[in-house]
């Protein structure tokens, strides 16, 4: 309440993103810089005490909103709230094996999804504290200093004569060669977590196929950023990915994230012929 009486606005989703994504990086930034302690989950996966702090930071920023926040750390320990049409899905750490090697590329992730659709997302990388967001007003970027965003810009998808694929750095497949010869790939750039996405909301690049497993918190606030500046990501089906998948343990599909729908369905066929 302020001075005056008046109650303060509500922050919008996309605000409120925007300050648990911060307030998380400065708590993985602190295990960064000392030895990390890396447990191994049930599925074979890593996972620090950055991963469970980071969550519980964000979970705390978020509960002003009243909605549901799916968080990956808390599934893992089987905590599944009751979702409904509206929620949010947070990855606290994405890119936790990049981040164990230090090479800087990893992320927190924080979407919403409506109505099985991610409508906002918030990508900051701790390490270089670069932010992406996006949401139905469209897709920006900047760089967090001193916690607080600055040399905030619009982005949006781009264009080549031959497009850039970008893969994943831990988790590549045969198939992606073949597919950069089908589709006449310029060349391709390896990076980690949903920096991908990012990549191909400003522009650096043009397609992103999935050939291996991914969650909904891996991808959530990645598509929304993609979306909002103007690209598309699809299953193999060509249809739009969608969340809520709760019956599959929220495992998506493979996918294909790309500049616009046309080259996502384009990419997301010869996909399927590689794998049949």
């Amino acid at each position: 309440m302020s001075a005056f009486g008046k109650q303060a606005p509500t922050p919008s989703p996309t605000e409120l993103a925007v300050e648990a994504a911060i307030a998380a990086a400065e708590v993985i930034r602190d295990v960064y810089h000392r030895p990390i302690q890396v447990v191994t989950k049930a599925d074979g996966s890593p996972v620090t005490e950055a991963d469970a702090a980071a969550e519980a930071v964000i979970i705390a920023h978020l509960q002003a909103s009243g909605l549901p926040i799916l968080g990956e750390e808390s599934v893992a320990a089987g905590i599944v709230p009751v979702l409904g049409e509206r929620y949010f899905v947070v990855d606290p750490l994405d890119g936790t094996k990049e981040f164990i090697k230090r090479n800087g590329e990893f992320t927190v992730n924080i979407g919403l999804v409506e109505h099985g659709r991610p409508v906002m997302g918030v990508v900051l990388a701790p390490a270089s504290g670069e932010i992406f967001a996006g949401d139905a007003d469209g897709a920006w970027s900047g760089t967090v200093v001193d916690g607080a965003v600055t040399g905030r810009r619009a982005i949006q998808v781009g264009w080549l004569a031959r497009p850039r694929i970008v893969a994943s750095r831990s988790h590549g497949h045969a198939a992606l060669q073949r597919l950069s010869r089908t589709l006449d790939v310029e060349s391709d750039v390896s990076v980690g977590s949903s920096l991908k996405f990012c990549l191909l909301a400003r522009g650096d690049a043009q397609l992103y196929p999935r050939f291996t497993p991914t969650c909904e918190w891996d991808t959530a606030a990645g598509q929304a950023v993609l979306e909002a500046a103007g690209g598309a990501v699809v299953t193999l089906d060509g249809a739009p990915m969608r969340y809520g998948k709760g019956d599959r343990d929220f495992l998506n599909p493979f996918f294909a994230a790309a500049a616009s729908l046309e080259l996502a369905q384009k990419a997301a066929a010869e996909m399927r012929i590689l794998l049949a």
